[in-house]
C-alpha cells in the first residue's frame, strides 16, 4: 500500500540570516528523507512559504557528492509549490518539515504553516519535522488556543547545539527554549547524536544526523 501514500515535504524560502550568514535549507535534511520516501513509492509534493526554487545553505553542500539520489533531490527543490490554500491537507497522508536555519525566520509566524500544522494535528495525520523544522510547531494552536505542542514529547536542534555552531545570538529565538515555554516535554540527546522522538503521529528529529531515522519513523507510521 505504500506506493499509494502521498507526502508533503516543506522547506524554507528564507536565504539569509544577515549579510555574513547565508542560510536556507540544510540539504541532508531534505535529500535523505526524500530519497527514502521515493524508495517507498510515495507521491511527493515539495512546498515552501514563497514557492519557487528553494535556497540551500551553502555550508550543507560542502561535502556534496553528485550521486543520482542527491541530484534528484536537488532537482526536486526547483520550482517548489507555494504552501497556501491551493494545497489541501485532505490530499496528503503525511507532512515532513525539513530544517535549516532559514526555517526559524519564515515558518513560525506564517499563517499557512500554522493552519497546516493545526489541521494535521487535529486530523491525527503523520506530522514530522527535523532539526530546525520543528519551528513549524511554535506558532500553531488548536481550536481552543492551546499550543499544538503542549504536553507532547518533542525534540529539535537544541540550545546547546545552537551555541556550539555560534549562531544562537543570530536567531530570533532559541527553538528548544520556545518549545519548552509552550509546554512541550522536550527530550534532547547529546550534541550531534541521532535522536528521534515519536509521540503518536508527531515525529521530531534533533539534528541532521536524525534525518534518516525521522523519515523511517514516518514510513513505519504510514505502514501501520
Amino acid at each position: 500500500m505504500s506506493q499509494h501514500k502521498s507526502i508533503l515535504m516543506v522547506v524554507t524560502s528564507h536565504d539569509a540570516i544577515d549579510r555574513e550568514h547565508p542560510t536556507g535549507l540544510w540539504f541532508e535534511e531534505f535529500s535523505v528523507p526524500y530519497t527514502l520516501f521515493r524508495n517507498q513509492g510515495y507521491a511527493i509534493t515539495v512546498a515552501s512559504p514563497k514557492g519557487g526554487d528553494a535556497p540551500i545553505d551553502p555550508r550543507s553542500l560542502e561535502e556534496y557528492e553528485a550521486t543520482a539520489a542527491n541530484e534528484a533531490a536537488r532537482a526536486a527543490l526547483k520550482g517548489t509549490r507555494r504552501l497556501d490554500s491551493n494545497l489541501r491537507v485532505a490530499d496528503f497522508d503525511a507532512a515532513f518539515f525539513c530544517g535549516g536555519h532559514g526555517t526559524m525566520f519564515d515558518l513560525p509566524d506564517n499563517a499557512d504553516v500554522q493552519r497546516w500544522v493545526a489541521e494535521f494535528v487535529q486530523a491525527d495525520k503523520v506530522l514530522a519535522s527535523v532539526c530546525h523544522g520543528p519551528a513549524c510547531l511554535v506558532g500553531a494552536s488548536l481550536g481552543d488556543g492551546t499550543p499544538v505542542v503542549k504536553g507532547r514529547k518533542v525534540t529539535s536542534f537544541t540550545d546547546q547545539e545552537e551555541r556550539a555552531v555560534e549562531l544562537d545570538r543570530h536567531m530570533p529565538f532559541l527553538l528548544e527554549s520556545r518549545l519548552r515555554e509552550l509546554g512541550a516535554e522536550f527530550l534532547p540527546a547529546a550534541n550531534w547524536q541521532d535522536n528521534v522522538v515519536v509521540d503518536g503521529n508527531l515525529v521530531t528529529g534533533q539534528n541532521p544526523q536524525s534525518s534518516a531515522n525521522a523519515a523511517r519513523a514516518v514510513i513505519r507510521l504510514l505502514s501501520a
